[in-house]
């Protein structure tokens, strides 16, 4: 009988303890959710500010007034504003990325898929997420010479985006709808300065003439493309 009672207080005992664990596990779980969701609204809310105004241009002030929480709670989920200027290049460029894939994945042709860029670009200003202009061209012109680490991030970024061109082009010479003798990387980089610097004399003079014109000229160069 006594040993009967202590099998069932050992028992009792496990479930506990295996309980105590759980619960611990899950309330770590709950308390690290809650800690990213801050972190990802802090992130969501400050990319424009930064994407708008540069790194230079924003303020704490300004972080506070976007995501309307204090000083303290920012500096509580980054270490200073370094990170969350890093954090928003990241999310702006993405945002930009995923945005453009969205708008390629409604065509099955290189070709089509490729003139998602002058489509795009041609009237960037209707579309909220690049009324600022392209993040990388901001963060470049920027933080060339003054911020290494957004500088790094807008390099990584080009690469990572003529990489992204390179494929589309490799993959329609595969599939016989580019025509032979295309150069993958020449084209990628003519493409990327054509919308670049088109996006540049737009922001400046607040025309958008020559815009419409190099997008012109860029979808022209795509359509040539076809084999």
């Amino acid at each position: 009988m006594e040993g009967v009672k202590l099998d069932i207080l050992r028992r009792t005992e496990g479930l506990f303890i295996y309980q105590s664990v759980f619960y611990y596990i899950c309330t770590e779980q709950i308390v690290m959710s809650k800690a990213e969701r801050t972190k990802q609204f802090i992130i969501e809310r400050t990319s424009p500010v930064f994407n708008k105004k540069g790194y230079a241009g924003t303020s704490m002030s300004d972080l506070v007034e976007a995501t309307g929480l204090t000083k303290g709670s920012i500096y509580g989920n980054f270490e200073n504003k370094d990170e969350v200027a890093l954090a928003a290049f990241d999310y702006n460029f993405s945002a930009v990325i995923s945005f453009i894939k969205q708008g390629m994945a409604k065509h099955t042709s290189v070709i089509d898929q490729l003139l998602v860029y002058p489509e795009i670009y041609r009237n960037y200003l209707q579309w909220p997420i690049l009324e600022s202009g392209c993040p990388i061209l901001n963060t470049s012109t920027e933080a060339d010479d003054t911020h290494p680490l957004l500088r790094e991030k807008a390099a990584n970024a080009l690469k990572f985006w003529k990489a992204s061109i390179e494929r589309h082009i490799v993959r329609g010479l595969e599939t016989k709808e580019i025509k032979k003798g295309t150069k993958a990387d020449e084209f990628a980089t003519i493409l990327m300065s054509l919308i670049e610097g088109a996006l540049m004399q737009a922001k400046v003079t607040g025309r958008s003439e020559e815009l419409h014109t190099t997008m012109d000229y860029l979808e022209k160069l795509i359509r040539d493309l076809k084999r």
